[in-house]
């Protein structure tokens, strides 16, 4: 294999590591709130940055690792948690959104869409509602409860009291993705 190509290969594990790191990290900022099994967690920023500065393939790479290294038991999810039933439990939906958001993120990034600010925006916040309607569907099937439904539904339960900080969040994102493509190719070779 040709040296340049063991090199990209190389950069690319570094880089997926380095999500799934970064999620992670996100991870352990907690706000548990009580009166629903979903906690307020930094991880939304983490996948919506990572999707944003690493592309499709890389970023559905590192959200998938994140979770696996998770289930596995590392403590990678929220307050340090992991192992299998955390991984598959009422919060997988959201794990599942984390890879496919950051892959559609991705796509639209490889596109030059988060190349500013307000060009970012509509992808994450499409990264965002992935987020969201996977999470509620999986947390409605988990507790055996109603979508949109009702006070205890999967809407009440697992977005509504997220939306305030998602929004924060993604405005972050937002500011740093345009950042991370720079930095990438404005490197040396």
């Amino acid at each position: 294999m040709p040296r340049i190509m063991q090199r990209a290969r190389m950069r690319d594990a570094v880089l997926v590591l380095g999500g799934a790191l970064f999620t992670a990290l996100t991870a352990q900022i907690v706000v548990h709130l009580g009166f629903t099994p979903v906690p307020l967690t930094g991880q939304t920023f983490a996948v919506l940055t990572v999707g944003g500065v690493l592309g499709a393939r890389r970023a559905i790479a590192s959200q998938a690792l994140y979770w696996a290294l998770g289930a596995i038991g590392l403590p990678f999810y929220a307050g340090a948690k992991g192992g299998w039933s955390m991984a598959t439990g009422a919060t997988a939906g959201y794990f599942f959104g984390f890879v496919v958001a950051a892959g559609i993120i991705g796509w639209f990034a490889e596109r030059r869409n988060d190349r500013n600010y307000i060009s970012s925006l509509a992808s994450l916040t499409m990264g965002t509602a992935i987020i969201y309607t996977l999470g509620a569907l999986w947390l409605a099937h988990s507790l055996h409860i109603a979508v949109a439904r009702g006070d205890n539904s999967a809407i009440e339960l697992g977005v509504t009291p997220f939306l305030v900080g998602d929004a924060i969040k993604l405005a972050l994102a937002a500011a740093v993705t345009p950042l991370g493509w720079v930095a990438y190719y404005n490197k040396p070779q």
